[in-house]
This record gives C-alpha cells, structure tokens and sequence, in this order.
C-alpha cells in the first residue's frame, strides 16, 4: 500500500524515499505512451528490496491524479475491448496499459521510437531481464484506483499471452481501491489462470469507496469484479467478503448510513493521533476534505490514507495470506 500511495509524487521523490528511507534499490520510474491520447499518460515504478533472498520485486502503477483530466479520460472510457475467448475489459485501461492504435494487443510489438514506450510490454521485458539475472526472484504488482486496474490487467494479460516463467515468479497482486476491469466472462478466466499458476490476488475495499463500486454491475454495464474483496469498515476492522456491501453505490437506503459514517470519520481524525499515535495525524487538509466531502463520502473513501491504516490497523483472517488462490478465487 505504501508503494501505491508513493507512486503519486514525482520521480525525485520517489526515488529519495525508496533509496534513503527504505533502504531498497530504486530499478526505475515510468512515463508510459498512450497510442490513443498520443501522450504519456501512464506511469508506474520499479524498485528491488536485495536484503531478503530471493529478491523481491515491487512494481506500483500510480492511480488517477484528480486534476489530471487526460488520466480522467482513461477512466470513463468504458467501451469494451474484447480478446477473443477471454471476455470484454475496460476499453480505457487497456490503452493506458499498451493497446494498440490498430486495436490489437499482440504479444511481441516491432521496435518503435524511444519516446513511445508501452506499460505492459516494457516493464513485462525489465522483468524477465531481472529474472534472468537471479531465477529465485519474485515479483509482486501493486497499485491504488487506475493503478489497480491496470496492476491486475497487467497479470491478466500475462496469462493470455502464456507467459508462464513470469506468472510462475509472480507472488502476488495487491490492489486497493480498484475499480471494475471485465465482464463475467473475463473474470472468470482470470481466475482459473491465477490458480493454475498459484497467483495470489489481493483486492482491498475501505468501507463505502466509490471507485470498487463502478462501472456498475448490472444488466446494462455488465462489469463484474473477480475473486472475493478484502473490506475494512470505518473501524478497520477486516472481513473477506464475495463483493463489497452496496456494490453498486448509488443506493437511497445507504444514503443516510453513509453520511452518518462520514462524520464518525470526521471525529475518527481527531482521536485516532491520541489512540495509536502521532504518525495517524491528518493535515489540515485532509480534515477540510473531510468536511466538505461529508454529502459525498464515497469520494473521500477513496483517498490513500483510509487504505494506509487498513493495512496497518485493520485485521483480517491469517489464513488469507496463507492459503492464496485456495481461498481467495476458489471460495469466491
């Protein structure tokens, strides 16, 4: 989560943080091509923690800057891109991960210009250079919002390509926030691909975030989510559920409840710095936000910090970390 939430500052930030403060080696940070904005628009970090054998790699795609209109962009577009046999995604993710201009995702693209560099091919190409180096190293793929997305398309897409040797080091996906990718259909190859390659899959929910809720799952959109989400409550407190409680939102009966739990978060920024100490200290800022946003509690739900203290304050059954695919696909 801590890698999530730093993929949002710029590149010199993050490589002080990663080098100086958590004492790991900075592998490189990202500024990926869209071919349909025709910008870079997609980005995302690498780093190596050399202190524990095997190594451990950490890709962490960054999520939606709100006043970045063209990411906004990649986000609603919801139009369907469909891999023959797997199912329809996420038009829009797909494109900021390195769909094609002609609309196709092939496994081997021709060598192009320097500047345009494609999120899924070259971080899948950094990998298997890295693998190669030391054949005990693992990967684990992150990221917060869009960063979600686009973390668990990038596995997704590594299975319909067969790339076995990188699924087989990929130790886990932890998502958090995560909007819809697929439909059912696509959801449900996924899932049989991360258990035959033992893949875990973690997908977190705080409380009433919008973002998990959306694109809708009903008759009309047809997005489902696939394996069981990790929901933390206002409380931090854990529950493995088959989907996030009001799934899609927009609800009259959980309008009351919502702004009422909006408050109770309002207060909760007070205490908390008194109860578990300084570091759970939030800014002026976050508290106006706090105050503005109580019509609206889905949106501050999404921001980074109520995930940073789920992981840290919130509790969940051991054994999901145990049993993997077993529990986290099998049993959905």
């Amino acid at each position: 989560m801590m890698a999530s939430k730093l993929s949002y500052e710029n590149q010199s930030f993050v490589r002080n943080v990663v080098t100086n403060h958590w004492r790991m080696e900075m592998l490189d940070y990202y500024n990926f091509w869209n071919d349909f904005q025709e910008m870079n628009t997609t980005h995302a970090f690498m780093f190596r923690n050399k202190n524990i054998d095997p190594n451990l790699i950490m890709v962490a795609f960054k999520g939606t800057d709100p006043l970045n209109t063209d990411e906004w962009r990649i986000d609603i577009d919801i139009s369907w891109y469909k891999f023959q046999g797997v199912g329809k995604i996420h038009s829009g993710f797909m494109k900021a991960l390195g769909l094609q201009r002609n609309r196709s995702m092939p496994k081997e693209i021709p060598s192009g210009s320097p500047e345009k560099s494609f999120a899924y091919y070259t971080i899948r190409e950094k990998l298997k250079d890295l693998i190669s180096e030391n054949e005990d190293a693992k990967f684990i793929i992150t990221g917060h919002s869009l960063g979600g997305a686009l973390a668990i398309l990038f596995a997704s897409v590594l299975a319909i390509h067969g790339e076995e040797l990188l699924l087989r080091k990929l130790e886990g996906v932890y998502t958090f926030g995560q909007p819809r990718v697929g439909d059912e259909q696509f959801g449900e190859y996924v899932k049989q691909k991360m258990i035959l390659y033992d893949v875990k899959y973690f997908r977190y929910v705080y409380c009433n975030d919008l973002v998990p809720r959306v694109p809708y799952d009903d008759k009309t959109f047809l997005f489902k989510h696939f394996g069981p989400c990790l929901y933390f409550d206002s409380c931090y407190k854990g529950q493995v559920l088959g989907e996030e409680p009001n799934k899609n939102y927009f609800s009259l009966l959980y309008v009351v409840p919502k702004i009422l739990n909006a408050i109770f978060e309002l207060i909760r920024g007070f205490i908390l710095p008194w109860i578990k100490g300084k570091e759970y200290k939030e800014g002026w800022f976050m508290k106006l936000l706090r105050i503005i946003l109580v019509p609206a509690p889905g949106v501050i739900n999404h921001c980074p910090v109520d995930y940073v203290n789920s992981t840290r304050l919130g509790q969940l059954p051991s054994s999901i970390y145990s049993q993997g695919p077993n529990l986290n696909l099998k049993q959905d």
